[in-house]
């Protein structure tokens, strides 16, 4: 879009910037494949910006269009897990909105090693890429919180040798 020059344009101009939350979805089947592998992966993407690292979400309208980076929002619940998984092209940061999550990075040589730190309301991990990382929700409530990816179209993740997603594939 050009820049605006009349009210009319400026009118049009914010309004294809907002993603209200009324408008907005929790998809539990976008990274459905992982609960397969127990309800303990079950986990629900709110898009905003882009698609994030989940796949082609073109169809989905409601999605403002990415042009630097993803926005999303995650919902974890009690007791659930991001299993272990490394975005090799990108950034990933991590911003809790509710609960408690309790984030893990992982060696790239030992995957058995480990760090982990547990981070809450306003609480935020920038995880480089290349890092394999993980969270868990360690609260009493469901965990929701930001995840911003610094690519318009990142690469899907892949699941080291370590994570319990290791040779689970999307379908």
């Amino acid at each position: 879009m050009s820049a605006p020059t009349t009210t009319g344009h400026l009118e049009e101009l914010i309004d294809s910037c907002i993603a209200s939350r009324r408008s907005r979805h929790e998809d539990w089947d976008t990274l459905g494949f992982q609960a397969e592998a127990g309800d303990e992966f079950r986990r629900a993407q709110i898009r905003y910006i882009g698609s994030g690292a989940t796949g082609n979400h073109d169809g989905d309208d409601r999605i403002l269009p990415a042009e630097h980076f993803t926005f999303s929002n995650m919902r974890l619940p009690v007791g659930a897990s991001g299993p272990e998984h490394t975005h090799h092209d990108v950034e990933e940061v991590f911003f809790v909105l509710e609960g408690t999550l309790e984030v893990t990075v992982h060696d790239v040589e030992d995957g058995t090693k480990t760090a982990s730190r547990e981070l809450g309301y306003r609480d935020l991990i920038r995880v480089p890429a290349g890092v394999p990382r993980s969270l868990r929700n360690i609260g009493d409530v469901d965990a929701l919180f930001c995840v911003v990816i610094g690519s318009p179209t990142p690469q899907l993740p892949t699941y080291p040798p370590t994570s319990p997603m290791h040779g689970v594939t999307r379908h």
